[in-house]
C-alpha cells in the first residue's frame, strides 16, 4: 500500500480517471449572481476534488464537554497539543506512546510523519466535535447487546469474525482475521460515511443529469449513485458499500444508502473500532456546495439495532490542490502475503 498522497506526488503516478468521460457538460458549468453555481443541465454543481482534512475529532472530548466551539486562542492551543500527540517522529518506538504501545506489547510506528497527511487544524469556527446531534458531540448510547470490536495489540489475540473495522486484526490465520483496510477492500476513510483519517483525505464529485460519482481517493473506491427515482436493490442482495439512491433537496444533493453487508459495521467510532453490523444500518448523507471552494458534508446515521437513536456529523470540505493520485490497494497484495507467512514463520521457529 501507497500510504498517501505525500508518496503519490512523490512518485508523480497519476490516477487515470475513466469517471471523468460521465461529466461531458462539467465545462458548461455557470455561477449565477445570487444563486449556486450550476451544471449546464441546471443542477447544483458539486463537481471537483475535495480536501477533507481536520484534527477536529469525532466525539468532543471530554475535557471540553458543553463547549462546542473554541476562543480563537483555544483552537490553537488545542491544535498545538494535537498535532504534537499525533507527531509520529515524537513516538519512541520502545517507550510507545499516546498513539502506539510499547514495542514490548507489539507496538510499532509504521511510518514516520512525512507520510502523514491529517490536517493540522480545527475545522472551521473552532467546532470541538464533529458530531453536532447530540448536542453534546458524543456518540448516543449503544443498544445493550450490540457488538462491539476493536484492534486486538497482538496478532495472537482471539477474535471473533468478520473483522468490521479498518486497521489492525483479531489474528493472523488466514487474510479474514484482519481489517478491512488491510485486505484492500474499504478505505478506512472512504465509509460511507465519510470520515478524516491520517491520510488520503479527499475525494472526487462528478455529476450527470442521471447520476452522481463519489470516487474517495482511499483504495479508489467508486459509488454511483442514480438520480433517477429507481427502487433500492432488494433486501437480500448486500453491498460492501452498501446501495445508494440520490435526490436533489434545492441545492443539496441527499443521498440514502441501505443494504449494506453484515461484514461491515454500523459505525466506526475510530479506524480501529466498530459497534453494531451494517446489515440494520441507514445512512442518510447530505452535499451542499457552500461557496466556490468550499461544501458542507453532513451524515446522519440511523440504526435502531445499534443506537439508541440517530445522530449526525458534518465535515467541511475544501477544494482540493491537486487531482487525485492512485492508491494501489488490491485485495491479495503482497502485503498481506508477507504478513501471513510471516505468522507461519513465527509458529515454525
Amino acid at each position: 500500500m501507497t500510504p498517501g498522497r505525500r508518496a503519490a506526488r512523490a512518485a508523480g503516478v497519476p490516477l487515470l480517471l475513466a469517471a471523468v468521460a460521465l461529466a461531458p457538460a462539467a465545462a458548461g458549468a455557470q455561477t449565477g449572481a445570487s444563486g449556486p453555481q450550476r451544471t449546464a443541465w441546471g443542477d447544483p454543481d458539486l463537481q471537483g476534488v475535495w480536501d477533507f482534512r481536520t484534527i477536529t475529532p469525532m466525539e468532543r472530548p471530554a475535557e471540553l464537554a458543553g463547549k462546542a466551539l473554541l476562543t480563537a486562542e483555544e483552537a490553537a492551543g488545542f491544535e498545538a497539543r494535537e498535532n504534537r500527540r499525533q507527531n509520529r517522529d515524537l513516538v519512541d518506538p520502545e517507550q510507545g506512546g499516546a498513539i502506539y504501545p510499547p514495542a514490548s506489547e507489539g507496538g510499532v510506528v509504521p511510518y514516520n510523519e512525512f507520510w502523514y497527511d491529517r490536517g493540522s487544524s480545527l475545522a472551521a469556527g473552532g467546532r470541538t466535535s464533529l458530531i453536532v446531534d447530540p448536542p453534546d458531540g458524543r456518540l448516543p448510547p449503544l443498544v445493550p447487546g450490540t457488538a462491539q470490536q476493536g484492534r486486538a495489540v497482538s496478532a495472537d489475540v482471539a477474535g471473533e469474525r468478520p473483522v468490521r473495522f479498518r486497521s489492525g486484526g483479531i489474528g493472523a490465520d488466514g487474510p479474514e482475521d484482519r481489517a478491512l483496510g488491510e485486505r484492500c477492500l474499504l478505505g478506512f476513510n472512504a465509509g460511507p460515511p465519510v470520515i478524516p483519517s491520517a491520510y488520503n483525505n479527499t475525494l472526487q464529485v462528478l455529476q450527470t443529469p442521471d447520476h452522481v460519482v463519489i470516487l474517495n481517493e482511499m483504495i479508489h473506491d467508486a459509488r454511483i449513485v442514480p438520480l433517477d427515482g429507481r427502487a433500492h436493490l432488494a433486501p437480500s442482495i448486500r453491498q460492501w458499500m452498501g446501495d445508494s439512491r440520490g435526490r436533489w433537496e434545492g441545492a443539496t444533493l441527499v443521498v440514502e444508502t441501505t443494504n449494506f453487508s453484515a461484514k461491515t459495521s454500523s459505525f466506526n467510532p475510530t479506524i480501529q473500532s466498530a459497534v453494531g453490523t451494517g446489515a440494520t444500518l441507514r445512512l442518510v448523507e447530505r452535499l451542499t456546495r457552500t461557496g466556490a471552494g468550499a461544501l458542507r458534508y453532513e451524515f446522519t446515521v440511523d440504526d435502531p439495532h445499534t443506537f439508541t437513536r440517530p445522530f449526525t456529523g458534518v465535515i467541511p470540505m475544501a477544494t482540493a490542490d491537486g487531482p487525485l493520485f492512485e492508491y494501489a490497494c488490491h485485495e491479495g497484495n503482497y502485503g498481506m502475503f508477507n504478513l501471513l507467512a510471516g505468522a507461519r514463520a513465527q509458529e515454525r521457529r
